[in-house]
């Protein structure tokens, strides 16, 4: 990496405040981009309730809780992810999040990653943007 290179680099490194850009939605299930990162999107996301059975056939999926307990269901078990633990959900694995009250969760995941996996329901977001 030439001096140049890592000059534009630096210029363009932003500090980002995850609770500013909390508080520039308030709908759930509906993940927005806040960075990303070779090929993967860094996403934020407010949820609440039940979301639908999906699964990633070609991404791992990281999920971490910011704030909040989200419950991770998959078919054999359940896990509890409560404020500043991460869960890696390996491709192909078939999972379901739910919470008991809102939460707001980070994920990271490639670029390329469909928002419901195949399954395509009224809670899909295949358009997501950039905030």
């Amino acid at each position: 990496m030439s001096r140049h290179d890592m000059s534009y680099n630096l210029n363009h490194m932003t500090v980002i405040n995850l609770q500013e850009k909390f508080q520039l939605f308030s709908d759930h299930w509906h993940p927005r981009i806040i960075g990303e990162l070779n090929g993967q999107l860094v996403k934020i996301a407010k949820i609440q309730g039940e979301f639908i059975w999906h699964s990633h056939e070609n991404e791992d999926e990281l999920f971490m809780v910011i704030e909040g307990t989200l419950w991770l269901d998959f078919r054999d078990k359940t896990v509890e992810l409560n404020p500043g633990e991460i869960i890696i959900v390996p491709r192909g694995v078939e999972h379901r999040p739910r919470t008991e009250g809102e939460v707001k969760i980070m994920l990271f995941e490639p670029a390329a990653t469909k928002h419901t996996g195949e399954v395509e329901h009224e809670l899909t977001r295949n358009e997501q943007k950039h905030i």
